[in-house]
Formats: C-alpha cells, sequence, structure tokens
C-alpha cells in the first residue's frame, strides 16, 4: 500500500457538512479517511474546528481559500487560522476573471503568487492553485496552466485536479511529468466522457501512471479525493471512492 495518506474534500460532502459538520467528520474518518480539506468552515471557528479534527483523528489537508484572504492585511488573520487547524496548505481554488483574463495576466498573478509564497514561507506554510477546466483551453499566447506554473517558485503547490484536467482539454500525466515536485496535493478526481458521475476507478483517468508519477518525484504528501456528482447519496460516494482506491494499493 502507498504510503501517501488520503483526505477528502469537504466540498464533496457539502450538504452533510452543512447539516451537521461533527458527524459528517466522524462519519469520514470511520470510513478511513486520513484527513480532510476544508472549502468553507460552517460558521465554526479555527479551535472549533481544530477540536472537532481532533476529536475525530483527522488531519486538516489544506484548506481552499480565497485570493482575496491571501492578499495584504488579510494575510496575517488567515496564517492564523491555518495555524490553529495544523495546515500548511494554503489553496486558491479560482480566480476573479481580472486575474485570468489574457496571457499577461496570468503572469501577473504568477508573479502574485510567488510575493505570497514568499511571505508564507517563514510560517513553514505554503500556497497553490487549483484547476478547473479554463487553464487547459488555449488563448493567445499560451496555455493559462503552463503560463502560470512555469512562472511560479518551485515551492507553489501545483494541486492538479486530475478529472478537471481531462474536461478541459488537458493531459494530468504531462503535467505531473512537466512539473515534479510540484503536486504536493492532488485531488483524485474521475473523468468518465459522456457521464459525470463516475467514481475513482470506474472512468478514464490513467491511475497506475498518476499513481507512479505522484510516488516516485511527484513530492505528493496527500491524495485528496473530490467528488462532485452523484449516482448515490454524497457520503456514500466517496466512502466508494476510498474502498476503488484501497482496491487499487492505495
Amino acid at each position: 500500500m502507498s504510503a501517501i495518506p488520503i483526505g477528502l474534500q469537504l466540498y464533496s460532502v457539502r450538504e452533510d457538512c452543512a447539516r451537521y459538520l461533527p458527524a459528517a467528520l466522524k462519519a469520514i474518518a470511520a470510513m478511513g479517511y486520513a484527513g480532510v480539506e476544508f472549502a468553507g468552515y460552517y460558521g465554526y471557528s479555527a479551535r472549533a474546528l481544530r477540536s472537532l479534527l481532533d476529536d475525530c483523528g483527522l488531519k486538516c489537508c489544506g484548506t481552499h481559500t480565497s485570493l482575496d484572504s491571501l492578499l495584504g492585511d488579510k494575510l496575517l488573520a488567515t496564517i492564523e487560522f491555518n495555524q490553529t487547524l495544523g495546515n500548511k496548505h494554503l489553496i486558491v481554488p479560482s480566480l476573479p476573471e481580472q486575474y485570468r483574463d489574457s496571457s499577461a495576466a496570468w503572469l501577473e498573478t504568477a508573479g502574485l503568487f510567488n510575493r505570497i509564497a514568499e511571505q508564507l514561507a517563514p510560517h513553514g506554510m505554503l500556497t497553490g492553485y487549483h484547476n478547473h477546466f479554463i487553464e487547459f483551453q488555449p488563448i493567445a499566447g499560451g496555455v493559462p496552466f503552463d503560463l502560470f506554473f512555469s512562472h511560479t517558485r518551485p515551492d507553489v503547490v501545483m494541486q492538479i485536479d486530475l478529472g478537471n484536467a481531462i474536461h478541459g482539454g488537458g493531459d494530468p500525466i504531462a503535467c505531473l511529468r512537466n512539473y515534479p515536485g510540484r503536486a504536493i496535493t492532488v485531488h483524485l478526481k474521475e473523468y468518465a466522457a459522456g457521464y459525470d458521475k463516475a467514481l475513482i476507478g470506474e472512468g478514464d483517468v490513467n491511475w497506475s501512471e498518476v499513481f507512479s508519477l505522484c510516488e516516485n518525484g511527484g513530492g505528493t504528501q496527500w491524495y485528496i479525493v473530490e467528488q462532485e456528482s452523484y449516482a448515490y447519496a454524497p457520503l456514500e460516494c466517496v466512502e466508494r471512492c476510498l474502498n476503488n482506491l484501497h482496491g487499487m494499493g492505495r
């Protein structure tokens, strides 16, 4: 079995979390997940969240946090919040249009992430970016994904979302090869042409190659499951995803 722990992006079970977060976290831990990545905090303080995680034996493997929260006077509060959570991966999940509407904008955004990374480094924290599908759609001047990651510091995390990349016409295998050591956290999401409810291991992702690259030079510290469409109840879907990963030796 791989030594890389498996976490869950809580957006996968957002309705369960919104209904009663403590019960959702307990269910996730009981399935065998080692950690969770937040995409919102459901009104809880950092201290309360840390207590819930500790009670369940879960780690915080990341937070999806807005770019705005990493800028200016807001950065210190974001650092303190994540220190309390025990999290060092501050991942930006999307960008306002002005940061991505041209090749020049992408290059400026890369420079901005470099400055944020420099500010986070003394605190033992990393920033990074999580792709959707638009990053793989060519624009004048290049492909946004490459414009961004080829102009950012090696410690800016490339949180490759496998399913999103394929959806956009990208090749996540090539990304992992082209940016070794950058995939510190990886979003494990299936892609199946014509069917958006496929679970991990039931679609077109070349899982064996993904695992080989992540575990041999990828620098990957966490696999993070994300499931956004459901053929079953969300909690059942993410449990099935984890069981499928166990079946693949993860």
